[in-house]
């Protein structure tokens, strides 16, 4: 997987997005009904020639998603907000990279991915020098509803290979064959300790203290049935 920071600006405009990024609004449906039925792929391709609006579709697809992915990992929701504007910023300055086999998403989430890790460094880095506990654990827990902070508790006790697999696939809706290229495993590997993940989330939704709605558990079963 190509790594897209530090690469140059692609042009003027793109520098413009990386300014305004939090400006962008819905494009007039009827002014380019073509653009708005093309694949992320094709869109990105476009935006590489230079088709600024193909970024635009791209960054409202995917501004939500993207933020769901970060806040589910931290516990603080400004730095979800900033790590996902530092990814689509790493898109922008990255998209002459870009190959048009690799699923857009794909990419994304492996941008994504890194810039996680880097920002985890970092608080383990600043943590050493202050004393003080990193901030980056995870799930993020800001729900008032109980059976959410249950499921949300007992995902935070799973591996943390499960746990990401899990989350992935779950929650990022990401196929097994995307799931095993953005954490470098074999598909056989992900099939098992999603396997692994769901069985010892049930476990721990099933001790006395963990009490899942009747809801929460048609849909862990529900999920289960998709594998």
């Amino acid at each position: 997987m190509q790594d897209p920071r530090g690469a140059p600006v692609l042009s003027p405009e793109a520098d413009r997005h990386v300014q305004n990024l939090g400006d962008i609004e819905p494009p007039d449906p009827g002014a380019d009904r073509a653009l708005g039925e093309k694949t992320d792929e094709q869109l990105m391709v476009a935006f590489a020639r230079g088709q600024a609006d193909a970024f635009n579709l791209l960054f409202l697809r995917y501004r939500q998603p993207l933020f769901g992915f970060f806040r589910r990992r931290l516990k603080d929701m400004a730095q979800a907000e900033e790590l996902t504007q530092e990814t689509f910023l790493a898109v922008l300055r990255g998209s002459v990279r870009y190959e048009a086999t690799a699923l857009f998403r794909t990419w994304l989430y492996a941008i994504g991915f890194k810039i996680l890790r880097a920002h985890r460094r970092k608080a383990v880095f600043r943590a050493m020098f202050s004393g003080s506990a990193p901030v980056h654990q995870e799930p993020a827990a800001h729900d008032h509803l109980d059976s959410a902070l249950l499921l949300r508790d007992a995902v935070g006790r799973l591996d943390r290979m499960d746990r990401e697999i899990l989350l992935l696939r779950e929650f990022e809706q990401l196929s097994y064959a995307e799931i095993g290229v953005l954490l470098r495993v074999p598909v056989n590997t992900v099939r098992s300790r999603l396997f692994r993940a769901r069985t010892e989330l049930r476990k721990l939704l099933s001790t006395p203290a963990s009490v899942l709605s009747a809801n929460e558990t048609t849909q862990l079963k529900r999920s289960e049935g998709r594998a």
